[in-house]
């Protein structure tokens, strides 16, 4: 599991992503690679919790992705996750954390990521 990301996928989405993103006008998607922590949930963290998974080396926590992830490469398939990042963590910004903002940016951030797949998957 020291490699559960293919390179080569991730190398191929990051192109990708970079094309797209030399088109866009004021568009605001952001493509960035980082290690992403996944908890049981559904809660959101704490902030205690937030500043330990960053010591750790956490980018961005979530509560999917990591054991979809480990079944896959159990199969032995090849595998790239791409996440939108939907609310800054607990303690990161001085409002409080919401449902209904993170089902907006959701919404928001679908545009996007519908793209970028639709670009991504053809030279996969």
């Amino acid at each position: 599991m020291s490699e559960a990301y293919d390179r080569e996928l991730r190398r191929t989405a990051k192109r990708v992503a970079a094309g797209l993103l030399g088109r866009s006008r004021g568009d605001r998607m952001k493509c960035f690679e980082g290690v992403y922590a996944a908890l049981l949930g559904p809660s959101y963290e704490t902030p205690a919790e937030i500043r330990a998974l960053k010591r750790a080396g956490a980018d961005a926590v979530g509560m999917s992705t990591v054991p979809e992830v480990i079944a896959a490469r159990q199969l032995g398939l090849r595998v790239l996750a791409i996440a939108a990042i939907t609310n800054r963590a607990a303690g990161l910004s001085r409002r409080a954390l919401s449902h209904e903002e993170v089902l907006s940016i959701g919404k928001k951030s679908s545009g996007h990521l519908t793209r970028w797949l639709d670009a991504l998957l053809p030279v996969v």
